[in-house]
């Protein structure tokens, strides 16, 4: 049985496949922008938060 090594690379499972743009009308873009935007602003808060964990272990491995 083969397989394929990418199917275990986590990050190919975080690639969603993009809307279909073409089906929406404008009030659905605009809606669609708004959960973009709210996403962003998620992700941007984790990262910081992983970002400053990150920096808080690797200074106390340091001492």
């Amino acid at each position: 049985m083969a397989f394929d090594l990418d199917d275990l690379d986590p990050r190919n499972a975080r690639k969603a496949k993009p809307l279909n743009l073409d089906d929406l009308n404008i009030e659905d873009l605009r809606d669609y922008v708004e959960v973009l935007k709210a996403e962003i602003v998620r992700v941007e808060a984790k990262l910081k938060a992983k970002q400053s964990h990150a920096s808080a272990a690797a200074s106390f491995f340091k001492k």
